[in-house]
């Protein structure tokens, strides 16, 4: 009985946490990447143990860039699992799905658990490829207290020093030419762009 309450106490604690945290501040605000930008090259490590880099999958594909904040979030699992289930939707439109997180490998195993997600996860080491899309931002220490309150421990998921960062949960198509085609970024994490307004725009 006392572990149901404590597990209630949590899932409200974490529902007021991240009603709290729907807008950043001005100053926190990062703006992202947009239209028509080159976007920068990168390379990651995806949970099958295989190097991804951007510029050789643009060989053969536009891709489609997602950020996510990571297990914990429902609705970046919601968004991620819809990805999946209509994935060969993507595919069919001559794109490539890759979905990019702060969070250390043994936390995108969570993930894959939860959403199913077959298509590249990297784990974003100390924030490069967030920096590069403009899409990280500081999380304030009262909201990493509450967090941690919530049983979710952002600095040591993400494997960061003293401060902890999450990025704006972006979506960027990137062209074969490397040019961004399409972005969505607002900074409220529960707006998601739908997955027809997506294969709307791959082109």
């Amino acid at each position: 009985m006392r572990s149901t309450i404590l597990s209630m106490f949590k899932i409200v604690l974490l529902s007021l946490l991240l009603a709290s945290q729907s807008f950043l501040s001005a100053q926190e605000k990062p703006e992202g990447l947009f239209i028509n930008s080159k976007a920068p090259d990168f390379k990651a490590t995806d949970q099958y143990g295989n190097e991804i880099r951007l510029k050789d999958i643009l060989k053969d594909s536009l891709v489609v860039l997602i950020f996510y904040r990571g297990q914990w979030c429902p609705y970046c699992n919601k968004q991620l699992k819809k990805l999946e289930d209509s994935l060969e939707l993507i595919k069919n439109k001559g794109a490539r799905l890759i979905a990019v997180t702060p969070e250390q490998p043994e936390f995108i195993s969570k993930t894959i658990e939860k959403t199913k997600a077959s298509y590249p996860l990297l784990y974003d080491k100390e924030m490069k490829i967030m920096k590069a899309y403009a899409v990280a931002f500081q999380v304030d220490d009262k909201s990493v207290t509450r967090y941690k309150n919530a049983d979710i421990d952002l600095i040591t998921a993400n494997g960061q020093k003293d401060k902890a960062f999450l990025p704006v949960p972006a979506v960027y198509i990137i062209s074969k030419e490397g040019t961004i085609l399409y972005r969505y970024f607002d900074t409220d994490y529960k707006k998601r762009p739908s997955v027809q307004e997506l294969l709307n725009n791959l082109k």
